[in-house]
């Protein structure tokens, strides 16, 4: 009997014993499943703080693709075309080039100008020759130099005017020179410059969007000039001259495609003419671009005041209602930019197309 209440007592200590460890097992269990969890808190912290790292290397790596320069095809001094390394969208732009100021209202740079020629008068550029923050450059043809160092720019935008001070220039900062080519053509070289230009300020397919349509215009003009003469003419100091397909205004013989019926040019002013010569050459249209308005020469005649004569209306171009008389800012002083070659086009347009 005693040890039957042994035994039994040691089978029951053994069960108690049984008992306890199963449930230190379970109790393992739940504690396995908590630190799972608690586990999986940490590895979402973990990806948390990776996901926290890769946003920051994705920073990093958006900060690293963002230059500090570019390299870019230009012309040097001698009109050759050069590599040149230039600040990538750079803070402090000098321009002495109107082509290039229309190209950077277009794509809303204007805060970034410091210095421009503000002789230079162009209708919808005003608001840049208005601005008392942007210092007086002098001219197109002569660079107030104490002006543009004082300016600190870090990049300088210049036209043909100034290709003999390119070196001179060069010593201040990078200078970036474009030009129309015109044997490659006005539109050609429109696109060509402002695509390079674009890229200084990573706007190139704005730039591209911008310059979509120019073709088809063109090609519309094209249509309606084959087979047309004309004569392309400058009127300054009361002189009517003549101007050939070299230089500016081409883009009504080399584009659009008017026969230019004096095309013997040898001058970007043109040739010094006579209204006898438009009556013996007799063209269905005569575009006039009056200088001397371009550039406000004071007590100077308008262009049309000139061509008003009883010679000029001997011409078929007159009896038709032929003459048209181009924007004498854009054609003489931006051409090259974008608005400008809209408002070109659209001046051919209205001449020869009746669109207004």
């Amino acid at each position: 009997m005693k040890k039957m209440t042994l035994l039994t007592l040691a089978m029951a200590a053994a069960l108690s014993m049984t008992a306890c460890g199963q449930g230190a097992g379970q109790a393992g269990t739940t504690g396995g499943q908590a630190g799972e969890t608690t586990s999986s808190e940490a590895a979402s912290t973990d990806t948390e703080s990776q996901s926290g790292s890769g946003e920051g290397e994705n920073e990093d790596a958006q900060a690293s693709e963002t230059p500090e320069s570019v390299t870019v095809t230009t012309l040097n001094g001698n009109g050759e075309k050069v590599e040149l390394e230039v600040p990538y969208n750079p803070e402090r732009v000098a321009i002495l080039d109107m082509a290039v100021l229309d190209m950077m209202d277009n794509w809303d740079l204007g805060a970034q100008i410091v210095g421009m020629p503000k002789s230079s008068k162009i209708d919808y550029l005003m608001e840049y020759n208005n601005n008392e923050d942007i210092v007086n450059l002098g001219t197109l043809k002569e660079v107030d130099m104490e002006a543009l160092m004082a300016s600190e720019p870090d990049v300088i935008f210049i036209g043909g005017r100034l290709s003999a001070q390119y070196d001179e220039l060069s010593k201040i900062a990078p200078v970036v020179y474009t030009a129309v080519d015109y044997e490659e053509g006005v539109i050609q070289s429109v696109k060509n410059n402002a695509a390079m230009i674009a890229s200084i300020f990573g706007e190139e397919e704005r730039a591209a969007e911008e310059l979509a349509g120019f073709d088809a215009r063109v090609e519309t003009l094209r249509q309606a000039a084959e087979g047309k003469t004309a004569v392309i003419g400058m009127v300054t100091s009361s002189n009517f001259n003549t101007l050939g397909d070299g230089s500016r205004c081409s883009l009504i013989g080399n584009e659009v495609g008017f026969t230019n019926l004096a095309n013997d040019v040898d001058s970007t002013h043109g040739n010094e003419s006579s209204f006898e010569l438009l009556v013996s050459l007799n063209p269905d249209y005569i575009f006039v671009l009056d200088r001397d308005s371009a550039i406000n020469t004071e007590g100077a005649k308008l262009a049309a005041e000139v061509m008003d004569n009883e010679l000029v209306k001997k011409t078929e171009a007159y009896k038709n209602g032929h003459i048209v008389y181009l924007t004498p800012t854009v054609w003489y002083l931006a051409e090259g930019g974008i608005t400008a070659t809209d408002v070109m086009l659209s001046d051919l347009e209205a001449g020869i197309l009746g669109q207004e």
